[in-house]
């Protein structure tokens, strides 16, 4: 197989940068994703634990504030919890800003493209209040660390964090025969959607070898699973239900408790199912829309080798003839578009760090809502979808194109000469009608919107 720097870069990360080396070769890949993760040390998101701390106080200030209305205090307390809102609101801009800063610098972009992607099948978010501010921590916490670990670590990372737990009604589970259900005020039940979606998302897939006995005796074995008030993560051994479940024909411990749920997990990371369904979403993620079953087989193979080892996956998809295949047929989702776009102009740190809330939501909030990809807000917990009929609206390739002409005059001073950057962006895969538009085009800005806005840099 020819190695094809541009196209591993244009395909698997966020496109070439004039300012950082493409790679080598697939070991060059490879290894690079085994090196410490400096892009996240250098662009910081803060722990979880700011927005625990946030939510304490602000909680502790609407509670006073309830209590005593008419006074200056009272008065004072709710002004506080407002200024708490607004300032969580600014510092999601803010680590917005940070993580298209890890894209733009990133050595290889791949390590990058994998947050996102895991960050996108790991889905979770928060309601209303702070916690709808919660996702970008929750990234950095349950996902990013472990992208390049086991499966199965990352699996358990993100199904008990405080977040998820809290999108998939975990926090109101309670075994049929636990303790609190026995209390005669408990109006809580069974809930089956952390485990519904453990097994038809997260690992064996929607035509998974399970049904519906499994969810629920999956879902008996997630009781105790909550959050604190302020979304810490607890293990409530009340809300258990008692005795041993039956998972996929195995029977788990009667003793339940975090040992128990572990075990399960590990289990269900571990099934040739969740192999296969894993290896099929990384296929059509990096590769194609309709991936071949020799493709889907290789990497479910060196999954199930290395018991579910990440690296050995990826290795195994970067190796594969398909992997690097010269025709490009996948669209890129908006967020994608817009991060490549970034690293092929070279914007600066200084001019995004220097952006307030307003140009934010102007520049890139506003148009990837219109794009259909409001920033790691998917409707569902299924994620974003990943065919092209999914971003190839009218609507949607309207805002790509509207962003494309106007937001890089309005993200750099001085844009760089089309005719260079034709080349740069595209590589040697410039089609005759591209290369014309940044010959004659009308402005700067015009010719390189079209550039950006042309299906050779639409697609990977």
């Amino acid at each position: 197989m020819n190695f094809d720097p541009f196209l591993a870069e244009h395909r698997f990360g966020y496109g070439p940068s004039t300012t950082v080396a493409p790679p080598e070769n697939v070991a060059d890949m490879v290894s690079e994703l085994g090196r410490a993760d400096h892009a996240r040390s250098a662009f910081e998101v803060p722990p979880f634990q700011v927005l625990q701390d946030a939510l304490a106080l602000r909680i502790r200030f609407n509670s006073y504030a309830r209590k005593h209305p008419d006074t200056a205090e009272g008065k004072e307390a709710l002004k506080k919890a407002r200024g708490i809102l607004r300032d969580m609101r600014k510092e999601h801009s803010h680590w917005f800003v940070q993580t298209q800063l890890r894209r733009i610098t990133a050595t290889h972009g791949m390590r990058e493209r994998l947050t996102a992607f895991w960050a996108n099948h790991f889905t979770a978010r928060g309601g209303g209040g702070l916690l709808r501010f919660a996702s970008p921590l929750y990234v950095d916490a349950a996902v990013r660390p472990h992208v390049t670990g086991r499966f199965a670590e990352l699996l358990t990372a993100c199904v008990t964090h405080p977040l998820m737990l809290d999108y998939l009604d975990q926090n109101t589970s309670v075994g049929p025969n636990s303790r609190v259900a026995k209390r005669r005020n408990n109006r809580r039940g069974l809930n089956e959607n952390l485990a519904r979606e453990v097994l038809e998302l997260h690992t064996l897939g929607v035509d998974g070898p399970y049904d519906q006995n499994d969810v629920r005796e999956l879902a008996k074995l997630f009781t105790g699973l909550s959050a604190t008030r302020h979304y810490g993560f607890k293990f409530r051994p009340a809300m258990t239900e008692p005795g041993a479940e039956t998972v996929l024909g195995k029977s788990y411990g009667a003793d339940g408790g975090l040992t128990t749920i572990r075990a399960v997990l590990n289990d269900l990371a571990r099934h040739p199912a969740t192999a296969a369904h894993i290896a099929r979403k990384l296929a059509v993620h990096f590769v194609s829309d309709t991936p071949s079953g020799d493709l889907i087989d290789h990497v479910a193979g060196a999954y199930l080798r290395s018991d579910g080892d990440l690296m050995a996956c990826y290795a195994a998809l970067l190796e594969h003839p398909e992997a690097l295949q010269a025709k490009v047929t996948n669209m890129r989702p908006p967020d994608e578009f817009v991060s490549a776009a970034l690293r092929s102009l070279g914007v600066t740190a200084q001019r995004l760090q220097q952006m307030d809330l307003a140009m934010v939501r102007k520049i890139f909030f506003r148009p990837l809502q219109l794009m259909g990809q409001p920033w790691l807000a998917p409707a569902g917990p299924d994620g974003f979808g990943e065919a092209d009929s999914v971003w190839a609206t009218p609507q949607g390739i309207s805002a790509r194109l509207d962003w494309a002409v106007t937001a890089p005059a309005q993200l750099m001073a001085d844009l760089p000469d089309p005719r260079d950057f034709v080349h740069s962006t595209l590589g040697g895969r410039v089609p005759e009608a591209v290369q014309f538009a940044a010959n004659t085009a009308e402005t700067r800005a015009v010719a390189i919107g079209l550039i950006l806005a042309s299906p050779r840099f639409q697609r990977r």
